[in-house]
């Protein structure tokens, strides 16, 4: 594509070109999954605990933006499967906190690792020139998920 047929787009059509595209990588990415093959809001659950450590149910809910309700059924298929474990809170025994079973933490470990192993295998695919502009493009795009 010539320099100045990419500097004519608009910020409207680079954005809508940019949300197919991503939408398309991120399912395929989300395809990947670990042995328990977890639906993908269950293992953001895993993810928020393996990064944040041990929460209650409530902060998990508000964290992933659920209703209460919709998490404790997550929180107790999750245990069920011995994924995570509910312990009682360290000061008040009237509530307890959600943590990763070392079984968790293998899934959280195991999704990453065929995720990244299919991502990089599509990236083998393209020339250097082309994952440099991908890495630039990263760096973009982190920019923007920040704000």
């Amino acid at each position: 594509m010539s320099s100045s047929r990419r500097s004519s787009r608009s910020p409207a059509t680079v954005g809508g070109d940019l949300r197919v595209a991503l939408t398309r990588v991120s399912r395929r990415l989300r395809a990947e999954r670990g042995e328990a093959d977890l639906p993908e809001g269950q293992f953001g659950i895993l993810t928020v605990l393996h990064k944040h450590g041990e929460m209650s149910p409530g902060s998990l809910a508000e964290h992933e933006r659920v209703r209460p309700p919709s998490m404790t059924r997550a929180v107790n298929t999750l245990t069920e499967l011995g994924l995570v474990e509910k312990v009682e809170h360290a000061t008040d025994r009237r509530q307890v906190v959600v943590r990763l079973t070392p079984a968790g933490s293998r899934e959280v470990a195991e999704t990453r690792r065929r995720r990244d192993a299919w991502l990089t295998k599509q990236l083998s695919t393209l020339t250097g020139e082309e994952r440099e502009i991908l890495a630039g493009a990263s760096e973009l795009l982190i920019r923007i998920a920040a704000r």
